[in-house]
């Protein structure tokens, strides 16, 4: 049987990329702690399409 835990999966999308036009998407997946991190979470992580570390945001 499955633990219920605290810990859900999220999807980091690039911010930068989003707002450029170009095609494709840069998206992340990880994990964090629900109850200690109740908001969304931003990270800086590398985008492959522009070649850079850009600012990956949480979506739903």
């Amino acid at each position: 049987m499955a633990k219920k835990g605290n810990r859900i999966q999220v999807i980091l999308e690039c911010t930068e990329h989003k707002n450029s036009g170009m095609g494709g998407m840069s998206r992340y997946i990880t994990t964090k702690n629900r109850k200690n991190t109740t908001e969304r979470i931003e990270l800086k992580k590398y985008n492959p399409v522009l070649k850079k570390v850009t600012v990956h945001k949480e979506i739903k």
